[in-house]
């Protein structure tokens, strides 16, 4: 069985927004492993999500787990789009 890189999860959020954090918070307690990037400190993560989104901004957070969009903390699309990328906790 080859080693195969774990999907990425990118969590676009602002420092202020409380669903941002709730949902960081989730996902630590699940164990997932994900990056968060700030859009107002990071030009380039701010453009980043930018070009993904198509320049559809509607808000934060913006999550991409392996290249499913998901607007907002929507935990039953997040637990889908995690289900269906194979994507595992981090053991302890």
């Amino acid at each position: 069985m080859a080693d195969t890189p774990t999907p990425q999860i990118t969590v676009y959020r602002t420092s202020w927004c409380a669903f941002c954090h709730t949902e960081m918070q989730w996902l630590d307690k699940l164990g997932i492993p994900y990056i968060a990037k700030d859009i107002e400190a990071d030009p380039a993560a701010n453009d980043e999500l930018m070009k993904k989104i198509n320049g559809d901004f509607r808000g934060v957070p913006v999550t991409d787990v392996a290249g499913d969009i998901i607007l907002g903390f929507d935990r039953p699309k997040l637990q889908d789009a995690i289900k269906a990328h194979g994507i595992q906790p981090i053991a302890a």
